[in-house]
Order: C-alpha cells, then sequence, then structure tokens
C-alpha cells in the first residue's frame, strides 16, 4: 500500500479528537473545524474519519441511536453510553490484560479484540429527573 498523502484537515480532525474527551459526532467534528477551515465540507469530515478509523488511528463508537461518535484514545478501555442523551464516557475500569485469551477457551474462532460499553443514565440525566440529588 502506498503512503497516505498528508492532508492539513486530517491532520485538523485528529488535532480535534486528540484535544476532547467528549468522543464527538461527525457533525460536531465538521462545526468546530470549520471555524478554522471555512471551506472544509462536511464530506470530506466524514471521509478522513473514515479513512482514520479504518487506518487504526482513531475508534469510532456507536450511540443507542446508532449515530457514529469518534475517540483519538485507541487504547483498550471501556465506554459508558448514556441511554437517554446518548453521551458517551470513558470508564477508568482496569482491563483484565487475558480477556482475549478467556474468550478465546470459549470460542473455536480467532479472537482478535473486544470492545465493552456499559448503558445505564448518566449523571446529567439523573439530575434532570431527580433534582434532590444535587
Amino acid at each position: 500500500m502506498k503512503p497516505l498523502k498528508y492532508s492539513r484537515q486530517r491532520e485538523a480532525i485528529k488535532e480535534f479528537l486528540c484535544s476532547t474527551t467528549s468522543h464527538p459526532t461527525a457533525d460536531t467534528v465538521y462545526i468546530h473545524l470549520r471555524e478554522k477551515y471555512p471551506r472544509i465540507s462536511l464530506g470530506t469530515i466524514y471521509r478522513n474519519l473514515a479513512l482514520l478509523a479504518s487506518l487504526g488511528e482513531i475508534q469510532r463508537l456507536t450511540d443507542r441511536n446508532g449515530v457514529e461518535h469518534f475517540d483519538a484514545d485507541t487504547t483498550p478501555h471501556v465506554h459508558f453510553v448514556c441511554s437517554e442523551c446518548s453521551c458517551i464516557y470513558d470508564l477508568p475500569i482496569e482491563l483484565s490484560a487475558d480477556l482475549n485469551e478467556r474468550a478465546s477457551a470459549c470460542f473455536d474462532g480467532e479472537i482478535d479484540g473486544h470492545t465493552i460499553y456499559f448503558h445505564g443514565r448518566c449523571e446529567n440525566c439523573l439530575d434532570k429527573e431527580f433534582p434532590e440529588r444535587q
């Protein structure tokens, strides 16, 4: 495969994703980058996010509504997805180093990795429903 040609827009997308822990959607990335690159198109954002995800430089996550979010942190880690507002958070849980091997012991195929999502309601959504929590 020939080397990937440098792109200012692609580099800006990666920089933005590295600067946030909010797991933005393509639309959010577009809104932020349009300030610096007014002529950038939403199609350019989508194509570059898909390319970066396929290269393993970012993670693609899906919320409860099927909307894609993106994460610059490609290290193995756990996510929480709010079932009410669809926000995605990193959970600082230590992962078992042998999880893939343990799963392989129960499966005749080949396991390359795993993704773990916890689901529920985030603190903000709970506070809206139960103001006395605050």
